[in-house]
């Protein structure tokens, strides 16, 4: 999809320093409805009008209205594209939306290797799973089985341990999917990479991170093409290593920073605070209540993989703008001040 205009005017729309989110609210609210605008994101939004023009501050969180703030720019604008900037593409739900065409049909798979003949997700049922777990799969299944009722093979005290199965069976079924030719990019991708290169604009894609892993991830890279791959720079695991972060920070070789070091031990004390309670109303309803509140390894390896596309990328990480599928992403470009917003299902 081409526009009219240029994209330099949008690119200078991302000239500020406070990070760009997306609530968690808002980013499922992305995941479980769809566009009213099918010019937004219908197909893949050219470059040229991928940068939120018109966004609300409430606090630091950016509310996109949402994707309708893609516009073209006016044509009194610079024509001369900045320099000063680079963009970070996650591969699932931005390169190749996974949870529209793979994820219920993988969900599916996984029911009917596992035997479950009365398990099947139509479309209207997965959407409304989706609603009302809030995109988290294993509520989903507690949902629907609470709903149906569960395997009679499956005894109470395994329910935990039959979940975990059916998620490992959907995701190898998920993987197989991504990796495959059935699983297309996202409509316009192409144009963005070139939109991006003939712009003079670095173009970073993320495989470090992600549910589908590393490898599964750089398979869906290579359906761009060895042409458009070598105007992108691809960061997985390997290149996060290699990374001044990488190497110092991860590897222990110099310390992450006092305020860094700070913000841990503050969020363990919250963390323990919020177990202390639970388990005080827990024991006054008399119940059995465990809070997950480790701080996720995950959230420290996409925050990695973020510092190392900005360092690939030899750009500040404020003058990156990261582009992601996932509400895990757009917390760690928060936790690092990165600007970023989210691409939704459609």
């Amino acid at each position: 999809m081409k526009t009219s205009s240029t994209s330099c005017s949008l690119l200078n729309s991302l000239r500020f320093s406070t990070a760009i989110t997306v609530s968690k609210k808002s980013y499922y609210h992305y995941q479980a409805t769809q566009l009213r605008n099918h010019n937004c994101l219908s197909p893949f939004p050219s470059f040229s009008s991928t940068f939120p023009r018109n966004y609300n501050f409430h606090g630091k969180c950016l509310h996109v209205n949402p994707f309708s703030a893609f516009s073209s720019s006016s044509g009194h604008d610079s024509q001369n594209p900045p320099r000063d900037l680079a963009v970070l593409l996650e591969v699932d739900g931005v390169l190749v939306d996974a949870y529209r065409f793979g994820n219920r049909q993988a969900f599916n798979v996984a029911f009917q290797k596992l035997g479950l003949d009365c398990a099947n997700w139509t479309a209207p049922i997965y959407t409304d799973l989706l609603r009302k777990s809030a995109g988290d799969e294993d509520r989903m299944l507690v949902l629907f089985f609470n709903r149906i009722g569960w395997p009679t093979s499956v005894p109470t005290n395994e329910k935990k341990a039959f979940v975990k199965n059916v998620l490992q069976e959907k995701k190898n079924a998920l993987d197989e999917f991504l990796a495959s030719k059935d699983a297309p990019l996202r409509p316009g991708v192409e144009d963005f990479v070139d939109d991006a290169y003939n712009e003079g604009i670095p173009l970073i894609v993320l495989t470090a991170y992600g549910k589908s892993g590393d490898r599964i991830a750089r398979s869906v890279v290579e359906k761009l093409g060895s042409e458009r791959i070598s105007k992108i720079k691809i960061v997985g695991n390997e290149e996060v290593e290699r990374s001044l972060y990488g190497q110092f920070v991860l590897g222990k070789g110099i310390s992450s920073g006092v305020d860094e070091q700070l913000a841990t031990e503050a969020r363990k004390a919250v963390s323990a605070q919020k177990q202390e309670i639970a388990e005080e109303v827990a024991s006054m309803l008399k119940l059995s209540v465990d809070i997950d509140t480790s701080s996720p390894e995950s959230l420290d390896k996409i925050v990695a993989a973020l510092r190392a596309g900005a360092e690939y990328a030899e750009k500040p990480v404020r003058n990156c703008f990261l582009i992601a599928g996932s509400q895990s992403g757009v917390a760690g470009a928060q936790r690092i001040g990165m600007p970023c917003v989210v691409m939704r299902s459609r």
